[in-house]
């Protein structure tokens, strides 16, 4: 008598969850790794699916999104490559068009959205750069950074040598990356590593999807368009950053100024007797 055993399925290395938020009629997307039993390190799979996933939320018309949210299963967020199949560095490294499909830094970096990085457990070296490519970062108690770039003789090519500087300046990114050592969360939140660090019981994710209803409880298009000029603005000096801002602005008031709708809204709020107000400042804003 012979019997024969039915695989499960196997679980893909990426989960992309869309969930509906009831209080403002948007919805936020959740992209986790899932390679728990691997320290969600990132192999050749989980690479190009990330880029693959992203490049669908760039590309995908939906005036609905808020937000993306970016985590990992199990115990931790990222801890660096899987050494055992690591994605092609000569390709993560290439600007040619080809390889930009393969790059999930690069894919995420077309995202219109707000991306906000839910980290617990390990941040290191790739995992470290893949935070660092959310425009928002949270973190529990259990999170710790490390750049194990030169301890094993590998450069960043997802742009840790240049974002980690203007996150927290450069002493302190010369200190993390030169010397290797871990940065726990504590002192992550006092450096700006962390934007945000929650206290005892509450999760990273919870925090995120906080974060995702108070954006999504806003004007999208302006979000985008805010997001955008913080980038541009960033990369450039400060008197063409002003002028890029202008830019940004004369092009939304060229196209929403003429119903009226955004300071006839403003003005609502603000005369709403109603509405929840701080009682150690009182203002009409």
């Amino acid at each position: 008598m012979s019997s024969t055993t039915t695989k499960s399925p196997k679980q893909p290395v990426v989960l992309c969850q869309r969930i509906d938020l009831s209080e403002s009629s948007k919805k936020v997307i959740i992209v986790s790794i899932h390679r728990p039993d691997e320290l969600n390190c990132f192999n050749s799979q989980v690479t190009q699916s990330l880029a693959n996933i992203f490049s669908d939320i760039a590309t995908t018309s939906d005036d609905d999104l808020a937000a993306v949210i970016f985590t990992g299963s199990g115990t931790s967020f990222c801890a660096g490559a899987d050494l055992s199949d690591p994605p092609n560095p000569l390709v993560q490294s290439s600007d040619l068009p080809k390889c930009l499909k393969m790059n999930p830094i690069y894919q995420m970096s077309r995202v219109q959205v707000p991306i906000i990085g839910a980290l617990h457990g390990h941040v290191i070296t790739g995992g470290f750069e893949l935070a660092l490519a959310c425009d928002i970062l949270v973190g529990d108690a259990t999170t710790n950074f490390r750049d194990t770039h030169v301890k094993f003789g590998v450069a960043p090519c997802w742009g840790l040598s240049q974002k980690l500087q203007r996150k927290i300046g450069p002493g302190r990114a010369k200190l993390i990356s030169f010397t290797a050592q871990p940065i726990e969360a504590k002192l992550a939140y006092e450096w700006g590593l962390l934007d945000d660090l929650v206290s005892s019981g509450q999760t990273s994710l919870d925090r995120a999807m906080e974060l995702a209803k108070r954006i999504a409880n806003h004007n999208g298009l302006m979000v985008q368009r805010y997001k955008k000029a913080l980038e541009e603005g960033g990369a450039m000096n400060l008197a063409n950053g002003l002028q890029r801002e202008r830019q940004v602005g004369l092009a939304h008031y060229l196209e929403v100024l003429n119903d009226g709708e955004i300071f006839q809204n403003a003005k609502k709020y603000i005369t709403d007797e109603t509405r929840p107000r701080s009682r150690h400042f009182q203002s009409k804003l």
